[in-house]
């Protein structure tokens, strides 16, 4: 195609052009010399309800407080062969059986360093049977430490160490975290170096998961993946909030749907742990199942409120009060338990020696007993 205009054209572009520049010159004067308004809003952060553009601060505070947690165990592994075929064994038994050779495997996970006396809070699961405990701080120094103590109802533990001069992480308040608060997650995921990932709370409260015995998560959607447990949740000011503990993933990484121990709680076991060696907890030897409206129906309930036994332990608190299988729990003292998560947890916050009243519903009978609380039996799981 040709690029060439008709003469014609050229000249009524030349001759509008002129015009153009004399309306200017004469009319110029009377133009506004004010820049155009702009039309891009200019942010302000007005009150405490506006986080920071950058929590760059927050981590700068936070992050030398996390630590890397490295683990390892000596296992026995058998070297499987001929021996170890059934069809052999039955007629040798084991007097030919393979050697056994001892294997070392390490793990890795997090910490947060909670007190200036070398106190670190962890997850129970990354030390859990652990040999040899070394931890790494952000600026790389390394030193060993050991278990002074853990809570597997809770998945956590407290680590000691002879290090003075740590870096303390400042705690923040977990108890009136709302959801839609900005926090962030910092750990060593998949061991590639101290990681910072950002979120919300999703969710508080959350319970009856069948993570652990005891829960009440802070559920966030910064991401989490292995590694990250027992590292720091913090919030947009850089104090700590949570202990990040799991996930819930259907492919082994981040789903954004990650849970923290609220730090409250862990203060609460650390405490117990450093005082007295151990978390003590009430018990009343019961097993529980939930009502639902076609049990309350079944037992002529009004609502669906309180709980059904459906064991006693013989001898346990419950069996001495009397209370039996098949009765329901409408009432610990004054107190109206919705789940059997509720009457344990409300079980587990009476000190051993308290005595509570119990009402419950046996057949048509109302009754009233008392029982006086024990101490939970531990869970022994190797550690």
């Amino acid at each position: 195609m040709s690029s060439f205009r008709p003469l014609s054209f050229i000249l009524i572009s030349v001759a509008a052009g002129l015009a153009a520049a004399l309306l200017v010159m004469q009319f110029g004067s009377n133009l506004d010399p004010r820049p155009a308004p702009s039309f891009i809003a200019e942010t302000t952060f007005r009150g405490a309800e506006t986080g920071p553009v950058s929590y760059a601060a927050a981590v700068e505070a936070a992050a030398p407080s996390v630590v890397n947690i490295f683990t390892s165990k000596v296992t026995l592994e058998r070297h499987s062969g001929l021996f170890d075929e059934p069809v052999f064994r039955r007629f040798f038994g084991d007097r030919f059986s393979s050697p056994t050779e001892e294997q070392r495997q390490t793990s890795l996970g997090s910490g947060v360093i909670i007190s200036s006396q070398g106190f670190i809070l962890t997850n129970h699961h990354v030390v859990k049977e652990a040999d040899e405990i070394r931890v790494v701080l952000a600026n790389g120094d390394t030193f060993p430490a050991e278990i002074a103590g853990t809570d597997p109802e809770t998945d956590l533990a407290v680590l000691r160490s002879a290090q003075s001069n740590l870096p303390v992480i400042t705690v923040g308040d977990s108890q009136h975290l709302r959801v839609g608060d900005v926090v962030l997650a910092i750990g060593n995921p998949f061991g590639v170096g101290q990681t910072v990932t950002m979120g919300i709370v999703s969710a508080t409260g959350r319970n009856q998961l069948g993570i652990n015995t005891f829960e009440n998560f802070i559920q966030t959607d910064a991401a989490i993946n292995p590694g990250n447990s027992g590292g720091a949740l913090i919030n947009a000011y850089g104090e700590l909030v949570g202990i990040n503990t799991a996930i819930f993933s259907k492919t082994g990484g981040s789903d954004g749907i990650g849970f923290a121990i609220p730090i409250a709680l862990a203060k609460g076991v650390m405490d117990q742990i450093l005082k007295q060696g151990r978390v003590v907890r009430g018990w009343l030897g019961i097993a529980g199942q939930d009502l639902t409206p076609e049990l309350a129906a079944t037992f002529g309930l009004p609502e669906v409120r309180g709980v059904l036994v459906s064991a006693v332990l013989e001898g346990g608190p419950a069996d001495q009060a009397g209370i039996e299988a098949g009765d329901i729990i409408t009432h610990v003292d004054n107190r109206v338990p919705s789940s059997t998560f509720e009457i344990l947890s409300i079980i587990a916050a009476l000190p051993p020696g308290t005595k509570v009243q119990v009402q419950s519903l046996r057949k048509d009978k109302r009754l009233k007993l008392e029982a006086v609380i024990s101490e939970r039996p531990r869970i022994r799981t190797g550690d």
